[in-house]
Protein backbone atom coordinates (compact mmCIF):
# COMPACT_ATOMS: atom_id res chain seq x y z
CA UNK A 1 0.00 0.00 0.00
CA UNK A 2 1.39 3.36 -1.04
CA UNK A 3 1.60 5.90 1.74
CA UNK A 4 2.09 9.63 1.35
CA UNK A 5 2.66 11.38 4.66
CA UNK A 6 2.05 15.10 5.00
CA UNK A 7 3.36 17.24 7.83
CA UNK A 8 3.98 20.86 8.71
CA UNK A 9 0.46 22.15 9.10
CA UNK A 10 -0.53 24.38 11.98
CA UNK A 11 -2.14 27.62 13.03
CA UNK A 12 -0.76 30.98 12.02
CA UNK A 13 -1.92 34.55 11.78
CA UNK A 14 -2.63 36.19 8.46
CA UNK A 15 0.59 37.20 6.78
CA UNK A 16 2.48 34.33 8.31
CA UNK A 17 4.23 31.37 6.72
CA UNK A 18 4.20 27.60 6.87
CA UNK A 19 6.08 24.87 5.06
CA UNK A 20 4.31 21.65 4.33
CA UNK A 21 6.12 18.41 3.56
CA UNK A 22 4.99 15.20 1.92
CA UNK A 23 7.21 12.15 2.13
CA UNK A 24 6.92 8.59 0.91
CA UNK A 25 9.12 5.54 0.88
CA UNK A 26 6.77 3.70 -1.47
CA UNK A 27 6.97 5.64 -4.73
CA UNK A 28 9.62 7.78 -6.41
CA UNK A 29 8.24 11.27 -6.81
CA UNK A 30 10.50 12.12 -9.72
CA UNK A 31 8.50 9.65 -11.83
CA UNK A 32 5.09 11.09 -10.99
CA UNK A 33 3.06 14.19 -11.31
CA UNK A 34 2.82 15.34 -7.71
CA UNK A 35 0.19 17.75 -6.53
CA UNK A 36 -1.02 19.64 -3.49
CA UNK A 37 -4.74 20.05 -2.98
CA UNK A 38 -6.76 21.65 -0.20
CA UNK A 39 -10.26 21.49 1.15
CA UNK A 40 -11.94 24.05 3.33
CA UNK A 41 -14.99 23.13 5.42
CA UNK A 42 -18.09 23.05 3.29
CA UNK A 43 -16.14 23.45 0.08
CA UNK A 44 -14.90 21.12 -2.61
CA UNK A 45 -11.31 20.05 -2.68
CA UNK A 46 -9.29 22.22 -5.04
CA UNK A 47 -5.89 22.07 -6.64
CA UNK A 48 -3.12 24.28 -5.30
CA UNK A 49 0.04 23.36 -7.17
CA UNK A 50 1.58 20.58 -9.23
CA UNK A 51 5.03 19.50 -10.27
CA UNK A 52 5.74 16.97 -12.98
CA UNK A 53 8.69 14.90 -14.05
CA UNK A 54 10.28 17.95 -15.64
CA UNK A 55 10.47 19.57 -12.22
CA UNK A 56 8.57 22.68 -13.24
CA UNK A 57 5.84 23.72 -10.79
CA UNK A 58 2.48 25.13 -11.71
CA UNK A 59 0.20 27.09 -9.39
CA UNK A 60 -3.42 27.93 -8.99
CA UNK A 61 -4.11 31.62 -9.50
CA UNK A 62 -5.17 31.99 -5.88
CA UNK A 63 -1.70 31.06 -4.58
CA UNK A 64 0.66 32.13 -7.38
CA UNK A 65 3.33 34.45 -6.07
CA UNK A 66 2.80 33.36 -2.46
CA UNK A 67 3.33 29.59 -2.52
CA UNK A 68 6.38 27.71 -3.76
CA UNK A 69 6.33 24.02 -4.60
CA UNK A 70 9.54 22.07 -4.73
CA UNK A 71 10.68 18.47 -4.80
CA UNK A 72 13.81 17.04 -3.22
CA UNK A 73 14.54 13.89 -5.13
CA UNK A 74 17.27 12.64 -2.79
CA UNK A 75 14.79 12.61 0.10
CA UNK A 76 11.78 11.82 -2.06
CA UNK A 77 9.97 14.66 -0.38
CA UNK A 78 7.63 17.32 -1.68
CA UNK A 79 7.51 20.75 -0.08
CA UNK A 80 5.00 23.55 -0.22
CA UNK A 81 6.33 26.82 1.12
CA UNK A 82 3.38 29.07 1.92
CA UNK A 83 3.95 32.76 2.54
CA UNK A 84 1.65 35.75 3.04
CA UNK A 85 -1.03 33.39 4.24
CA UNK A 86 -4.64 34.52 4.20
CA UNK A 87 -7.64 33.20 6.14
CA UNK A 88 -9.00 31.81 2.89
CA UNK A 89 -5.95 29.55 2.68
CA UNK A 90 -7.25 27.60 5.67
CA UNK A 91 -8.16 23.98 5.13
CA UNK A 92 -6.90 20.45 5.01
CA UNK A 93 -3.96 20.14 2.65
CA UNK A 94 -3.32 16.90 0.80
CA UNK A 95 -0.51 15.73 -1.40
CA UNK A 96 -1.29 13.33 -4.20
CA UNK A 97 0.46 11.39 -6.95
CA UNK A 98 -0.65 10.87 -10.54
CA UNK A 99 1.10 7.97 -12.21
CA UNK A 100 -0.89 8.07 -15.44
CA UNK A 101 0.13 11.54 -16.58
CA UNK A 102 3.59 12.26 -15.13
CA UNK A 103 3.87 15.58 -16.96
CA UNK A 104 0.82 16.82 -15.05
CA UNK A 105 -1.16 17.17 -18.25
CA UNK A 106 -4.25 16.33 -16.21
CA UNK A 107 -3.78 19.50 -14.21
CA UNK A 108 -5.90 19.40 -11.07
CA UNK A 109 -8.28 16.71 -12.30
CA UNK A 110 -8.44 14.66 -9.15
CA UNK A 111 -9.64 11.46 -10.77
CA UNK A 112 -6.16 10.94 -12.21
CA UNK A 113 -4.40 11.19 -8.85
CA UNK A 114 -4.14 7.61 -7.73
CA UNK A 115 -2.39 8.02 -4.38
CA UNK A 116 -3.35 10.45 -1.63
CA UNK A 117 -2.06 11.35 1.78
CA UNK A 118 -4.19 11.77 4.87
CA UNK A 119 -3.79 15.53 4.96
CA UNK A 120 -2.41 18.17 7.27
CA UNK A 121 -4.51 20.99 8.68
CA UNK A 122 -3.70 24.64 8.02
CA UNK A 123 -5.54 27.34 9.93
CA UNK A 124 -4.95 31.02 9.22
CA UNK A 125 -6.54 33.51 11.57
CA UNK A 126 -7.25 37.13 10.75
Amino acid sequence: QVQLVESGGGSVQAGGSLRLSCASSDIRYSRYCMGWFRQAPGKEREGVATIGIDGRPSYADSVAGRFTLSRENAKNTLYLEMNSLKPEDSGMYYCAADDSRPTCSSGYNQKYYRFWGQGTQVTVSS
